[in-house]
């Protein structure tokens, strides 16, 4: 009897098979999130191939993002969790001062998790030019510098730094405190004059940094949702800027918004 043509291709070492054969098996969910894949030895003697050949199998599956390796343990199917981000409404006043964590927090309730914010640094700085552009200042003008890492149920989800002139937050706990009180950040600037009353939110998507992926446990081949949100009072002044880090394969956007005419 022949061959079939992709045990012929596997025959010859093509790793593009196998990787090909475990993508379907995924798909058709012969393997669910959490399943441990076959040994790169059990791999290589089903397909009849060298032991390499199954290894590079495996590493293209991992660069998809479709398997984790665990050392000691072997490959497993990944789950992928999603994280809705809220659009317009994360800001609305019931969103913004949800438990003191603001609209992240609002987001975890309301999907079944537990957050938790790490404030890991509050500077002063002068603003940089992708910020100054932004809020509409000069790169000579003082801004704070706020960045947190942000957790659901314990794992990483997003990375936000957070800019404001300082002549908005001079005195304030925003210039210096990781607690915003009851009503959030917003509630702060609020006080300070500037309630958020509209956004501007710019979306893209790139591949991790080191530091990115090992700070936010991005498995190989998963990219992030790098988004640049800014808060804008009703004089349409706007007050401050966000630099948001996203797991893509974490996250999910959910905007509703008015169409212009």
């Amino acid at each position: 009897m022949a061959a079939s043509p992709g045990r012929d291709q596997a025959q010859h070492g093509d790793f593009r098979v196998i990787a090909q054969h475990l993508r379907d098996a995924i798909a058709a969910r012969e393997y669910v999130p959490g399943d441990k894949l076959p040994s790169e030895r059990d791999l290589a003697t089903t397909h009849r191939v060298a032991r390499n050949t199954a290894r590079e199998a495996i590493a293209q599956l991992r660069k998809e993002g479709l398997v984790t390796a665990e050392h000691g343990r072997g490959v497993f199917v990944r789950a992928k969790p999603r994280w809705m981000r809220f659009g317009r409404r994360r800001y609305s006043a019931a969103m913004r001062t949800f438990n003191g964590l603001g609209p992240f927090g609002a987001e975890a309730a309301a999907q079944g998790r537990t957050p938790h914010v790490d404030c890991t640094s509050i500077t002063r700085i002068k603003a940089p030019a992708e910020v100054a552009s932004r809020l509409s200042i000069s790169t000579d003008t003082d801004v704070v510098r706020r960045e947190n890492w942000y957790f659901a149920d314990g794992e990483p989800v997003q990375k936000g730094v957070t800019f404001a002139p300082w002549t908005i937050v001079e005195g304030t706990p925003v210039a210096d405190s990781a607690d915003m009180g009851p009503k959030g950040i917003y509630g702060q600037f609020s006080a300070c004059g500037h309630a958020i009353t509209y956004i501007r939110e710019e979306i893209s998507a790139r591949m991790p940094t080191s530091t990115e992926a090992d700070r936010l446990k991005i498995p190989d081949g998963v990219p992030v949702i790098d988004l640049w949100h800014t808060g804008i009072d009703a004089n349409r002044q706007p007050f401050e800027v966000t630099h948001f880090i996203m797991r893509a394969d974490f996250a999910a956007l959910d905007y509703d918004m008015p169409v212009e005419d």
